[in-house]
């Protein structure tokens, strides 16, 4: 996939991370500012002019700000037109029914009137104080998911999950629903891996403004300002067909 990419310039601000590759193709990945240690970054060399392939390798790092690096140079490597992407918007794709429980692993405002409107129940996973848990309706705690994921029907997991390493169990717990669609601009829409995983659908992403992307992060800003320099795309797994 990396071939001889190479790296010109990362970028981490305070909301996400970019990554620019010397093709002119970028991509993206969500920053936890808030887990990331204090004090300045030391590299025995910068990233620029590396090998996208050695930076790919940080995906599986035990540094979060790592493999935050690592994810939004796999979005860049990937980010091109592919067969099987399209547009629209994924809850139109994943149907949900009117019998249908479905669980939210990260909270996605635009997501949860819709869903309301059309499921049976609506279960939010989200890092909230445990007193606040219950005072709305269907809010869980985030480790909730791996025990109330098995008994829901379709299931909507955010794509920060691979950056702090709650994937993998969070994609078990959901094995048994209908429907999984991992979502966000951390996404990398790479269908052949995430079908192994059932993962049905892919929500993310293609930029089209490299060098505006790359100033927004500089500048600290958030999905709401990629709206004119992105594509929100979709893709079905293999096991979404």
């Amino acid at each position: 996939m990396a071939g001889d990419e190479r790296i010109q310039e990362v970028r981490v601000g305070l909301c996400y991370t970019a990554v620019l590759l010397e093709s002119g193709k970028a991509g993206l990945a969500y920053t936890f500012r808030g887990e990331i240690p204090p004090g300045c970054i030391s590299r025995e060399r910068p990233f620029a002019g590396e090998r996208a392939s050695t930076v790919l390798d940080l995906v599986t790092s035990s540094d979060l700000l790592d493999r935050t690096v690592g994810i939004a140079t796999a979005n860049a490597l990937i980010n091109r037109a592919q067969e099987g992407l399209f547009g629209g918007d994924a809850l139109e794709i994943l149907s949900p029914a009117p019998d249908d429980i479905v669980g939210m692993v990260g909270y996605f405002g635009p997501f949860v009137p819709v869903l309301e409107s059309k499921v049976k129940e609506l279960r939010i996973f989200e890092k909230v104080p445990q007193k606040a848990a219950g005072v709305f309706r269907g809010l869980y705690p985030e480790e909730k998911a791996y025990e109330m994921l098995p008994s829901c029907t379709v299931a909507i997991i955010t794509a920060t999950s691979l950056i702090n390493e709650t994937f993998h169990p969070l994609a078990e717990a959901a094995a048994s629903c209908r429907k999984t669609v991992l979502v966000g601009s951390s996404t990398p829409l790479a269908g052949d891996l995430f079908r192994l995983y059932g993962i049905t659908l892919l929500s993310g992403i293609l930029v089209t403004g490299p060098q505006d992307i790359l100033r927004i992060v500089s500048e600290c800003g958030g999905t709401r300002h990629f709206r004119d320099h992105v594509k929100k795309v979709n893709l079905l797994t293999a096991t979404g067909r």
